[in-house]
């Protein structure tokens, strides 16, 4: 198994972390996003959403071609592979729990700073979708919108880390390394 990755990239970061808590080394290959590499072969036949991070696979398995992709994705692969310590929750509840505020996170907080970012800083002209380029422009409305969506989260899990260190509960699960 091979991860292709970009370190400066959240989402890099995001199965970074990851492999972290769990004491995982996966070989990896850093791709120059800001040069474009990963629009370029053979990394575009590896991966059709042209971003990063990635991870191929040792036996041949097809996954969206030959790959998996998204950072979530990613991680629920590997905790598959390496249940301990859990990261995803042990019972059905745990699961629902810190998938729960992985989504809420996800969606309400990374997405809308994302793009936020994207609309703002000038090196996302261009790009503004994440492995996209497109003719589409930049909007500071999208960037005032998406600090107004953290805001509303940021209300949101204020009472429950009043009570925990951790989001979902008395461990650091994929929602914490999401947030």
């Amino acid at each position: 198994m091979k991860l292709y990755d970009f370190a400066p990239a959240a989402n890099g970061q995001h199965v970074g972390v990851f492999l972290a808590e769990k004491g995982l080394k996966v070989p990896s290959v850093e791709l120059n996003l800001r040069q474009g590499q990963q629009f370029k072969e053979p990394f575009a036949s590896l991966n059709p959403f042209d971003c990063v991070p990635f991870l191929e696979l040792d036996d041949g398995t097809i996954i969206s071609e030959t790959i998996i992709s998204e950072s979530v994705s990613v991680c629920r692969y590997l905790e598959e592979l390496h249940p301990e310590p859990s990261l995803f929750g042990r019972n059905a509840v745990k699961r629902a729990t810190i998938d729960m505020w992985n989504r809420c996170i996800e969606i309400d907080g990374f997405m809308p700073i994302l793009h936020a970012v994207r609309n703002k800083l000038p090196n996302f002209k261009g790009r503004v979708i994440p492995g996209t380029r497109s003719e589409l422009s930049q909007l500071a409305a999208v960037v005032e919108r998406g600090t107004d969506i953290l805001k509303v989260l940021l209300g949101r899990i204020d009472p429950p880390l009043a009570k925990s260190e951790f989001i979902a509960g008395p461990a650091i699960s994929i929602a914490d390394i999401t947030g």
